[in-house]
Order: C-alpha cells, then structure tokens, then sequence
C-alpha cells in the first residue's frame, strides 16, 4: 500500500513514522490487535509498548486478558 501525503507533512514525517502513528491509531480505536499494530509500526510487541507507555497510551487489558493470562501462567507452573 502507498501513502501519499500533503508535502508539509511528507517532509516533516518519516514512512516510520507515519507507520508508527497508523498503528497506534488502529490500536487506540481498537481496530488492531496490539501484536498487529506492532506489525504495522514494523516493531516488537515489547517496543510497541513502550512505545504507547512513552505516549502516555493505555493498553487494552481487561478482566477477560486477565484470565487468560493467569490461565496460561498455571499451565505453565503445572509442567
């Protein structure tokens, strides 16, 4: 996919940049899954949260994460 942006804005914003600001978007409106909006930064999960956490961004992590996660954390104490 090819982007064209305004010319102020093109000489102002890398492509990485603008990848950064489309992925955080998707995530924010809840559009992407963070490892998908990871994906469209062209970043790790763990960078992309750092990312967010340097922004001041929320993640998404609700009762139902929760559950999943201690889920996968007993199964792993259990081997």
């Amino acid at each position: 996919m090819e982007l064209k942006l305004p010319r102020p804005l093109a000489d102002k914003f890398s492509g990485q940049d603008v990848a950064l600001y489309l992925a955080i978007g998707l995530f924010t409106t809840e559009e992407a899954t963070l490892g998908q909006a990871a994906d469209v930064a062209g970043l790790s999960q763990a960078a992309f949260l750092r990312e967010l956490g340097r922004r001041h961004i929320p993640i998404h992590y609700g009762p139902d994460e929760l559950t999943a996660d201690l889920q996968a954390v007993e199964s792993l104490m259990t081997r």
